[in-house]
């Protein structure tokens, strides 16, 4: 066939690339295409507003149920992408734990409801200034407990839940808080082995198992001269906050990974006031 033809599609899980890939595909397909259990996070958002602004029919935009009818052609568009989400909740922890003040241009609040909503019960709390958010110095970190005095649960979902990738920094941020809270990673396997670093710097956590940890703080962190190695990109500015609001100095190797989400990391961080700095390593 010459052209797509648009279908009823459910997707077996919310996958990001997926739903992309869909999306692509369907919008100059003929006829109309359903896309349901589909992702909806900002950058999926974002390709969805485009790709109308170019011509395209999506409706269904920031929902698990997006229908697309087809179109013979796309036209040339200017879109402004939104602000990385992940990479804003990643400043507005290390705000917290290093008790200093940021004020943080074109936030995208309306990203951030579930990230604020956790970050609150660490007493973690920005200020929203129309678009921006305002993180105000020496906030008091504490563990809301739940109903009963039960210890919390820190868990991920699907968007519009709590971020997946947003778990390992604000688990950093509960070891500066005080009281006793539980993470518990249901998306990824092996998301949690990075804790064995932060229990060498002095954390208070026991990993229960691959998918749970339990993080008692406030925690004095030691910084790592030894070296300690990112393994994923969120792992890797987790441990770059964590050694941020540690005492001594550390050394963080294989920071190719944290480049992949964070673009001149120790630029911004130097201009917040960081001691920090790119050395390049021989071999």
């Amino acid at each position: 066939a010459d052209r797509l033809r648009g279908q009823d599609v459910l997707l077996d899980e919310a996958s990001v690339t997926g739903t992309e890939n869909a999306i692509l595909a369907a919008v100059l397909a003929e006829g109309t295409t359903i896309i349901r259990n589909a992702a909806s996070e900002p950058h999926v958002q974002d390709l969805c507003h485009l790709l109308n602004q170019m011509g395209a029919h999506i409706e269904g935009i920031g929902s698990n149920m997006l229908t697309i009818h087809g179109v013979t052609s796309l036209g040339g568009a200017e879109y402004t992408l939104s602000s990385d989400y992940l990479e804003v909740g990643s400043f507005i922890a290390l705000s917290a734990v290093t008790e200093g003040e940021i004020l943080i241009k074109n936030a995208a609040p309306e990203h951030l409801r579930m990230t604020l909503m956790v970050y609150e019960r660490l007493g973690i709390r920005p200020e929203i200034r129309g678009n921006d958010l305002f993180l105000p110095d020496n906030q008091l970190l504490a563990v809301m407990p739940d109903i009963g005095d039960a210890i919390p649960k820190i868990d991920d979902a699907p968007w519009p839940g709590f971020p997946a990738d947003m778990m390992s920094v604000t688990l950093v941020a509960a070891t500066q808080a005080t009281g006793t809270v539980l993470f518990h990673e249901k998306l990824y396997e092996s998301r949690l082995f990075f804790v064995d670093r932060l229990i060498n710097m002095g954390a208070r956590i026991v990993l229960c198992d691959p998918h749970r940890a339990l993080v008692q703080g406030p925690a004095m962190l030691r910084g790592e001269k030894q070296g300690i190695s990112s393994p994923d990109i969120r792992a890797g500015i987790a441990l770059l906050i964590a050694a941020l609001c540690a005492q001594g100095s550390t050394v963080i190797r294989n920071i190719g990974q944290i480049d992949r989400g964070y673009e001149n990391i120790e630029v911004k961080l130097q201009n917040l006031g960081a001691k920090i700095e790119r050395v390049k390593v021989n071999g």
